[in-house]
């Protein structure tokens, strides 16, 4: 016979308060997800389909932080951001925005609008529990330094910055051409341009010629096909995270269908 010992709470012992976690995407599928992957953590979730539901509720439940999504139908994940950190009550708020391309465009734009986090979709929900933990920890009460604060600021800039310019050797550098817009583009705007109308011969000039138009050189040619792979290269990627991101949402409704039979 064994006998389990249970020791009583102390009366006086303030009670936890559970965090509030607002998450908005105009997804369905992902709200479902997100509910149930926070039901086992000690934090109150509040799912809402658009910005405006969102935000009418801050009044009555004060969020501790926000997780939006960038692309929604009524005001994007920046336009929220921004209404949070400019609103004198809510500026401590972390705000942690969702994107499906995350490049230096993006990240920018979360800079600017004094976004805390910028995760990518698709994500496991487990990594955005674990970024909802870290921005629900205190914080130190003592101010960081401003390098510190800069430094942090432009985390998400400099992630995507581009890498710096390899060094110049001792050979003194090619003169710069006269015209600083590329050869390329002109010489394949001049290969698509019309032709001038031919114009009758005069009394001076009976058999004279219309002028050559200059052929693109070879090196034209080259970064014309340069050009051409790169914007061939950004073709596949984008079809390759389109497919990625049908598979994930399928993997989804999967894994909602198999716990909801389980329930």
């Amino acid at each position: 016979m064994s006998e389990a010992m249970t020791i009583p709470p102390l009366d006086d012992a303030p009670a936890k308060r559970v965090p509030t976690a607002y998450f908005i995407d105009d997804s369905a599928t992902m709200r479902e997800v997100i509910k149930i992957a926070f039901r086992r953590e000690n934090i109150h979730v509040i799912t809402c389909a658009d910005a405006a539901s969102a935000l009418a509720q801050f009044e009555q439940t004060r969020p501790d932080v926000v997780i939006t999504d960038v692309i929604m139908p009524d005001q994007d994940g920046y336009s929220v951001c921004s209404q949070i950190k400019e609103n004198p009550d809510l500026r401590g708020t972390p705000v942690l925005l969702m994107s499906g391309v995350v490049n230096k465009s993006v990240a920018d734009k979360a800079v600017s609008v004094k976004a805390d986090e910028l995760i990518r979709k698709p994500f496991q929900p487990q990594e955005l529990i674990n970024r909802v933990k870290g921005l629900l920890e205190p914080k130190s009460p003592t101010p960081a330094p401003a390098a510190d604060r800069t430094a942090s600021a432009n985390a998400l800039s400099n992630l995507f910055a581009p890498a710096p310019p390899a060094p110049r050797s001792i050979a003194p550098p090619a003169a710069p051409p006269a015209s600083a817009e590329p050869a390329w583009p002109r010489a394949l705007a001049e290969a698509f341009a019309p032709r001038p109308p031919a114009q009758a011969p005069t009394d001076t000039q009976p058999n004279a010629a219309p002028p050559a138009r200059p052929l693109p050189s070879a090196h034209e040619v080259q970064k014309l096909r340069v050009e051409i792979a790169h914007l061939e290269l950004l073709v596949k990627k984008l079809q390759t995270e389109l497919q990625i991101e049908r598979q994930y949402n399928q993997a989804l409704e999967t894994q909602i269908k198999t716990l909801a039979e389980f329930e």
